[in-house]
């Protein structure tokens, strides 16, 4: 949990209303608006990146899904 002036524990999910540690990074842009230079980040847990991809396939917007890198511990 993050209390004030905590940072988090790692990386979070984007999906509205989830709090758990993102496994995926979603790169992508909507090419009406968006230079191909211009790329937006979503971050997501294993149980959202399928809906935030299926999201944004819906729009027919390029994305790349990468798998983020586990955090070393400090």
């Amino acid at each position: 949990m993050i209390g004030f002036g905590a940072e988090p524990d790692g990386v979070i999910c984007s999906r509205a209303g989830c709090r758990a540690v993102a496994d995926w990074r979603i790169d992508w842009r909507n090419p009406k608006i968006h230079t191909g230079d211009r790329v937006k980040t979503w971050t997501a847990c294993e149980e959202h990146v399928d809906f935030l991809e299926a999201f944004l396939e819906a729009r027919s917007f390029p994305l790349e899904r990468v798998r983020l890198a586990p955090v070393v511990g400090s």
